[in-house]
């Protein structure tokens, strides 16, 4: 049994996805120094016509274990407010997309225990208004994005606490990085894990393979 990584330890992570006839499944991997993949340090794996408003990471493949979750606090709502929690239900973060800025560009709000709170927008803003496009083209539902955009998270003072970058490859795959703030402190890894899954499952594209 893997041991779950303490709250300020995890410095960078993969986020793989991967896509199944019958399931949608997120790998977590931290990276060391090198930026070599570690054993999975979190998985989550959904039905592919489950509702979106809840996700459950594990600590191993056999899903024996949760670590962490997601959950929006009202269904059917494309404005939710999504908790973060930890594995005995206590809140360490939570997120919601700005749907008005997003119309154009996707802008996330982001919120951690203690008080701290991030907005989120794509690096792009080209990549951002041709991914729109994208969505209208018959085939986009079952084609991967052929794009590699990008999101930062900064306080009110531009400080960066998070930092999502998808990579080409055939199926999704994300590098996540938390730097640390000038005291030191660091995103809790279970809520950055968290908000990097839901960049990918919660945009509202139509491709088939999102939560």
């Amino acid at each position: 049994m893997t041991t779950e990584p303490a709250r300020g330890e995890i410095e960078r992570f993969t986020v793989r996805q991967k896509i199944t006839m019958m399931v949608n499944r997120y790998e977590i991997r931290a990276l060391d120094a090198a930026g070599t993949e570690g054993p999975i340090i979190a998985v989550a794996q959904q039905k592919r016509m489950a509702f979106k408003e809840e996700v459950t990471f594990y600590e191993d493949e056999e899903r024996t274990r949760p670590v962490f979750s997601f959950k929006a606090r009202k269904r059917m709502d494309l404005a939710a407010t999504y908790d973060v929690t930890d594995a005995a239900g206590a809140a360490i973060g939570w997120f919601r997309k700005d749907f008005g800025k997003s119309l154009l560009r996707s802008t996330w709000h982001l919120g951690a225990a203690g008080g701290l709170e991030a907005i989120g927008t794509e690096r792009d803003q080209t990549v951002a208004v041709v991914r729109r496009v994208w969505d209208f083209v018959p085939f986009a539902g079952d084609v991967a994005a052929p794009f590699t955009f990008h999101f930062d998270f900064t306080t009110a003072d531009d400080t960066v606490v998070l930092v999502s970058e998808r990579r080409r490859s055939l199926r999704d795959r994300y590098t996540v990085e938390l730097p640390a703030t000038a005291n030191g402190w660091r995103l809790d890894w279970r809520v950055g894990a968290a908000m990097a899954v839901a960049l990918d499952a919660l945009q509202g594209r139509r491709r088939s393979g999102s939560f």
